[in-house]
């Protein structure tokens, strides 16, 4: 019998709990600290997609300096090929 009212006791606590939990979230100061809460996830948001373009732009830069040594290495080696080598990487 006592583990009914105790099932009983604990259903009603959780119930007011609960109604009293969705009154607190429901406030205008817990709605002023979520809206401030957004702004803020906003700004770092800005902030990560920001620093991600930078990160883009000069991958990109060294892609494009990448392939001009390659090119110009490429253009080397041509020269070579046709004269004699004058470059002795033995050393």
């Amino acid at each position: 019998m006592s583990s009914l009212w105790k099932n009983i006791g604990l259903f009603a606590g959780g119930v007011l709990f609960g109604t009293a939990g969705i009154s607190i979230l429901s406030s205008k100061d817990a709605k002023k600290v979520y809206t401030h809460t957004t702004a803020a996830v906003l700004r770092g948001r800005e902030a990560v997609l920001k620093t991600a373009t930078t990160l883009k732009e000069n991958c990109d830069d060294i892609l494009v300096d990448a392939k001009a040594i390659n090119e110009d290495r490429a253009a080397a080696e041509e020269v070579c090929i046709g004269g004699e080598d004058k470059t002795d990487f033995t050393e």
